[in-house]
């Protein structure tokens, strides 16, 4: 759900950043790279100033729609969407800044419009590393704690990410279980950059 979310606007963000000059272009650069920098604490706490019942945008949801986002599956959602974000522009950003702009000049002269010049000229030539970028983020929503803990909690059977029960059994001394959730959160990281490796690789020839 957070990929859905996330993918589609993180590849509109690295192509207007590779390929677009405006005034903020530094201040977009450092927002989206700020999740990947900051504390997860912090990332959290500014998820409930925005987000949360008292927040900037929580408030307002929740005065006029009656939408609650704080400690609900939704909350987890969008921390792991935001924990995604800067991994998934990063990746694509110098894919996109790589495809030869007389390619897309040329479309434009047959008479594709930017967007679809976009999707079927700019997208496809910086393919394999779109589907890396995709594939990095999805890891890196997968192993969300920080942010996820203080945005959405640690409910039962509602916002316990994998890596929450990995807390939460080790907290309560089953060690088993915990190893169980390592086992299999290490097993897809290790695929996740197998497969990444290879589409970078494949990107590059």
């Amino acid at each position: 759900m957070a990929l859905l979310l996330v993918g589609p606007v993180a590849i509109l963000l690295a192509w207007l950043q590779a390929r677009r000059r405006y005034r903020g272009h530094g201040i977009v650069e450092a927002l989206v790279l700020l999740p990947l920098v900051l504390p997860p604490s912090v990332v959290g706490y500014l998820l409930i100033v925005v987000w949360g019942r008292h927040g900037l945008l929580g408030g307002w949801l929740e005065e006029t729609l009656g939408l609650r986002l704080v400690f609900t599956e939704s909350a987890a959602v969008i921390a792991a969407a935001v924990a995604a974000l800067p991994l998934i522009v990063k990746t694509v950003q110098p894919a996109i800044a790589l495809v030869p702009r007389e390619l897309e000049q040329v479309a434009w002269t047959l008479g594709l419009g930017r967007w679809r010049t976009f999707a079927r000229v700019t997208l496809p030539c910086a393919g394999p590393a779109v589907l890396a970028g995709l594939v990095l983020g999805f890891a890196r929503a997968l192993g969300e704690f920080g942010a996820t803990l203080m945005f959405a909690g640690n409910i039962p059977g509602r916002t316990n990410t994998m890596s929450l029960e990995i807390y939460t059994a080790w907290q309560g001394g089953d060690d088993a279980r915990a190893f169980f959730y390592v086992v299999v959160l290490t097993g897809i990281s290790c695929g996740v950059v197998l497969v990444a490796g290879a589409l970078h690789g494949r990107g590059r020839a």
